[in-house]
């Protein structure tokens, strides 16, 4: 069997960085540098490699991220009540591995998206399965997949992400379909998966945002509980055209 042969029977098989390595090596003949054992290592390392970027690159895309906010660029220089230890800390990700949540608060152009999306973004690379979603965009679909008889099947996708982001929470008052929505995902996540919220509005005013006291008791004790909070202070970021909050 030549060479050729067997890079395409690994196409075939989908072994594409296989493909591809065993390719570049049999042109440059720098397989005869290797050992038999060092060369089939080689290959699998290169198909493991190339799987999980390729993992990595779906999850990014299916998170649908607004920026491409990185951990390592998050601005600590300005005053805002931004502790670098404790962001360090939730940029681990422990959070999600301890199934906790992260609640952020401040006023707009304080940065709290960038910072939730870097997050996000930092879970994507260490595939955990994540979702982004303004609040209004999320019961906007809430409100469609009922229409279209996908309700069920929008909610079970929902649950088996790993961290669910939900950006300006509490812009507008919750009706019926979007405060029993929101009761339902934050029941299963609850121990299960990690979430994170963004708002405007402090943290003791969304109880009266959500509506029906018995629900939103339900609903902000889950959400609390064993949560991490960030409260942002000061202006607009924007203002001073600072690109990495």
């Amino acid at each position: 069997m030549n060479g050729h042969q067997t890079i395409e029977k690994m196409k075939t098989m989908r072994l594409q960085g296989m493909a591809q390595t065993h390719y570049q090596y049999l042109q440059d003949s720098l397989y005869q540098e290797y050992t038999l054992e060092q060369y089939t290592s080689l290959l699998i390392d290169q198909e493991w490699e190339n799987r999980q970027n390729k993992k990595t690159a779906n999850l990014l895309k299916n998170a649908k991220f607004r920026a491409m906010a990185d951990c390592q660029n998050v601005d600590f220089t300005q005053n805002r009540g931004l502790d670098k230890n404790v962001f360090a800390r939730l940029a681990s990700l422990d959070f999600i591995t301890q199934k906790q949540n992260i609640l952020i608060t401040g006023p707009t152009g304080t940065g709290k998206s960038y910072l939730t999306q870097a997050l996000g973004r930092k879970a994507c690379l260490c595939l955990y399965k994540t979702q982004y979603f303004s609040a209004n965009q999320l019961f906007d679909q809430i409100k469609l997949a009922k229409l279209e008889g996908t309700y069920h099947k929008f909610i079970s996708r929902l649950k088996t992400v790993k961290l669910l982001i939900i950006e300006d929470f509490g812009l507008i008052p919750l009706d019926e379909l979007a405060r029993q929505a929101l009761m339902e995902i934050v029941e299963f996540k609850y121990e299960n998966a990690s979430m994170i919220f963004t708002s405007q509005i402090p943290v003791k005013k969304w109880h009266e945002l959500i509506g029906e006291s018995t629900i939103a008791d339900a609903i902000m004790d889950r959400i609390i509980h064993s949560s991490h909070r960030i409260n942002l202070k000061g202006g607009s970021l924007r203002k001073n055209k600072i690109i990495n909050l």
